[in-house]
């Protein structure tokens, strides 16, 4: 037969957030007249939908809408450090830091309406844009609690940080403390190999990735299809080459990069398993999506044609020269005298 199917599975982990330094972050929160939100932090969004978790961070916090909350400015000249956007420390980091100082300004507003209401702080509910006091008729708009925050001289306003408790390794043998939270993952690819013209053709990927608290599904779900794509991409087409320190596939014509006809359809499971350190129980979803696609690949290629492709991306004159070399080995072992 020219085409053999095999599937392959590989598991991984991953420490996020910086490696073997300590992590930082920093937001402030304020609710604001009419019962809208601000969050201010430095951080960069670069397409992988942190701007839009804020937004629903700080609003189950304060008790409004997502659409109520604005994202401010984040040039770190005006606004508190959030660090760079990567390592998978986006939710992990940012997300937990606002948390904090949302949390920070409900407070300062519960505890002025808990003392307009005469009741204890811990009655007082936020959602849906109100606030109300368990077992009273008390209700108002969250713009209203705002309006009386101020009149009572209090601006319902918080400021959080969030750190990472980690270390450096020692230079004799690696010890140390290098990240705070893991993720954990595997993958499984089914793959359709031709032997004649040694294409590799992916048919179908499965992925369970822990995630901590999924804070938007479909982001995560997102975040993992967008992982598998790219690594897909890295281990099956994208070569760079050069001669003589100069690039020999200088354009997207030779440089092969994945088109949608490529793309096998993913399903995902997402495995929440809650940080025990943060405040919110999140972890992230970014690079460890990558991490065992190719692996797997590489097995399933294993499984269908039984070669190992030790040099990536596994082009088909790579799985054909593998393939070629099996033929010899199996050819010569079988003319070798039995002992």
């Amino acid at each position: 037969m020219a085409r053999k199917r095999g599937r392959g599975m590989a598991a991984s982990w991953y420490g996020i957030a910086r490696t073997a330094t300590v992590d930082r972050a920093g937001a402030w929160v304020e609710i604001d007249d009419g019962g809208t939100a601000k969050v201010v932090t430095g951080v960069t969004e670069i397409g992988e939908g942190i701007l839009t978790v804020l937004a629903q961070i700080a609003a189950e916090e304060l008790g409004i809408r997502p659409d109520g909350v604005t994202i401010g400015d984040n040039d770190t000249a005006r606004s508190p450090e959030a660090a760079h956007a990567g390592a998978t420390r986006q939710t992990y980091m940012i997300g937990n830091v606002v948390a904090l100082a949302a949390r920070e300004a409900r407070a300062k507003l519960v505890d002025v309406l808990a003392k307009e209401w005469g009741v204890a702080a811990e009655t007082i509910k936020t959602a849906g844009g109100e606030a109300w006091a368990e077992g009273t008729n008390h209700r108002v708009g969250m713009g209203e609690a705002v309006h009386l925050c101020k009149a009572r001289g209090v601006v319902p306003v918080g400021a959080g940080t969030f750190g990472t408790d980690t270390t450096g390794l020692a230079p004799g043998d690696g010890a140390g403390r290098p990240w705070q939270a893991y993720v954990f993952g595997a993958q499984v690819a089914e793959v359709e190999v031709d032997t004649v013209t040694g294409e590799v053709q992916v048919l179908g990927i499965w992925t369970a990735h822990d995630v901590g608290r999924a804070v938007n599904p479909r982001g995560v779900e997102g975040q993992i299809e967008g992982g598998v794509v790219q690594a897909l991409g890295q281990g099956l087409m994208e070569e760079y080459k050069t001669e003589k320190g100069h690039t020999t596939t200088p354009g997207f014509a030779k440089y092969i990069l994945p088109t949608s006809l490529d793309i096998p359809k993913i399903t995902s499971v997402i495995v929440e398993d809650p940080d025990p350190i943060g405040p919110l129980g999140v972890k992230g979803i970014g690079e460890p999506a990558m991490v065992p696609t190719i692996p797997a690949i590489m097995n399933a290629i294993y499984d269908a044609v039984g070669v190992r492709i030790m040099s990536l991306p596994a082009t088909p004159e790579r799985v054909l020269a593998a393939l070629r070399e099996k033929r010899m080995r199996e050819a010569v072992e079988s003319r070798a005298p039995a002992e």
